[in-house]
């Protein structure tokens, strides 16, 4: 009887019927009844990058600014005077931002001591040739050494630009080859470039400040700049070397074409370790023939009074 019940071609259609069913249903069903997972994963994502940029936005605010205030009297002789036209270039700007100087601030002070050192140094240049009459030449050569001070009133500013970059590069050279190392863990052990950079700028500021400094202003770029690649642009300009240039140039690669960040981080921190160990090698080649001079001028008239002074007592005796 109950063979016969399951052999009834209408049960069958029936039971058939409702699988075909239950199974459509699931089908129609099961994409709005699993969890979307990668669409969470996004959301937390972009609520990260938003948690991030508040967080860099309110540290930026709450800490001493970078840019230093103009001081109101250097203002109002920049602005009289008009100095940004005639005395204002763009290599000087470049070198206030590799010197570290940010800011209308800077730049009004280096326009304000561009125009005052000049004017200082040739009024104390003359009272001392003609007043004073410190320089006994004729009338030609005091005029040419008050016109070379003008000169170097105009181009100390210059210089002074020029020597604190070359001090800031220097220790950023030294230091660079660590803090790539320390990027290139950071990023493969799956973080983010952000916080990668941010990470590094805290761990290599007891070895550089400058360089923490730097890297950090670029993660605050990358945070609030439409475009990621303009941060990378800025790092490089501010610091102008040329490892930190080629850094960027990869950085600003993989953002483009989605090429792997580790393997250029690796390549180029072993490039930046060589450059290093071949500048000290380089160094340590160059220092025999210069201690030949301070050895013929120091060492060897000492050598000479300890042998030869003896044989002179002996003689005299």
């Amino acid at each position: 009887m109950i063979l016969e019940k399951l052999m009834d071609t209408r049960l069958l259609g029936v039971a058939l019927t409702g699988v075909a069913v239950a199974a459509t249903a699931v089908a129609v069903l099961q994409p709005l009844l699993e969890p979307d997972r990668l669409g969470k994963r996004m959301k937390l994502v972009s609520d990260e990058r938003e948690a991030m940029r508040r967080r860099e936005r309110d540290r930026l605010a709450n800490k001493v600014t970078l840019r230093s205030e103009p001081k109101a009297y250097m203002k109002r002789v920049v602005e009289r005077f008009d100095l940004n036209r005639w005395l204002g270039t763009e290599t000087a700007k470049r070198h206030l931002l590799m010197a570290g100087y940010r800011g209308t601030g800077a730049e009004t002070g280096f326009l304000f001591f561009r125009l005052v050192m000049p004017i200082a140094l040739t009024v104390a240049a003359a009272f001392y040739v003609f007043v004073l009459e410190v320089l006994d030449q004729p009338l030609t050569i005091r005029l040419g050494a008050v016109i070379f001070a003008a000169y170097l009133g105009i181009k100390l500013p210059e210089l002074y630009l020029i020597n604190k970059s070359k001090k800031r590069q220097a220790e950023v050279r030294l230091a660079w080859p660590d803090a790539l190392d320390l990027s290139l863990i950071c990023v493969e052990s799956g973080m983010a470039v952000e916080n990668a950079f941010r990470r590094v700028s805290t761990e290599i500021a007891p070895q550089s400040v400058v360089l923490a400094e730097e890297l950090a202003l670029m993660t605050a770029e990358l945070s609030y700049l439409p475009d990621r690649r303009m941060a990378y642009e800025n790092l490089a300009s501010r610091i102008g070397l040329e490892p930190v240039k080629a850094v960027t140039t990869a950085l600003i690669q993989a953002e483009r074409y989605g090429t792997p960040v580790g393997q250029a981080l690796r390549v180029l921190s072993q490039e930046s370790r060589d450059h290093r160990l071949n500048e000290a090698e380089k160094k340590a080649a160059a220092l025999p023939p210069k201690l030949t001079v301070p050895m013929i001028l120091f060492f060897l008239p000492v050598l000479f009074v300890v042998i030869l002074t003896p044989a002179i007592i002996q003689i005299m005796r």
